[in-house]
């Protein structure tokens, strides 16, 4: 698990290797690649497909818009078959650009549980692009995540429409969806 002080310099590299993902990208629902080394999982020395904390390209990812809440998208996590991974109740690390104003701050103030993904058990995060009550904000037609420690390794989804962003906000992970409402504070 990267330290606070990786995660906010990792987020360039999620930026620049999010741009070149949504290229590839065309729809609201992506899977991430495998990659040869397991990701996290060769960072940790941990055998393949068991026990390991989840990366990045260890998990399915769908993304569906939810209307509780002012609005937000609700990312769910699988496994991919054959492996079992485990993601900590942190936040994922997601943006909906480059700029630093466009990443998405914890909603939640404490870790929750951890969740382990296996078959089709899911953990799920709520993304609100916009957490004020202003009007304003610049419009993104993007989401790039990834699992937080594993940036190097994100997926791009295709918004359904372009998207107000200001002052993004993200739930921890949790294993259930009704957890993961992104009430802004």
């Amino acid at each position: 698990m990267g330290s606070r002080f990786s995660f906010h310099t990792s987020r360039l590299v999620l930026a620049a290797a999010g741009a070149a993902v949504l290229a590839a990208t065309g729809a609201a629902t992506a899977s991430a690649a495998a990659a040869p080394d397991g990701g996290a999982r060769a960072e940790a020395g941990q055998q393949a497909g068991w026990g390991q904390a989840c990366g990045t390209d260890d998990l399915n990812f769908t993304v569906s818009t939810e209307t509780q809440a002012g609005g937000y998208y609700l990312v769910t996590a699988k496994a991919k078959p054959g492996i079992t991974c485990y993601l900590e109740g942190t936040i994922p690390s997601a943006s909906f650009g480059s700029a630093a104003d466009t990443h998405a701050s914890p909603a939640e103030q404490a870790v929750t549980d951890t969740v382990e993904l296996s078959g089709s058990t899911a953990a799920y995060a709520g993304i609100s692009p916009k957490s004020t009550n202003s009007n304003g904000g610049r419009e993104f037609g993007q989401l790039i995540l990834a699992v937080a420690g594993d940036e190097a390794h994100p997926v791009g989804f295709q918004l359904p429409e372009t998207v107000e962003v200001d002052r993004p906000v993200t739930t921890n992970w949790h294993a259930d969806p009704a957890d993961a409402v992104p009430f802004a504070a």
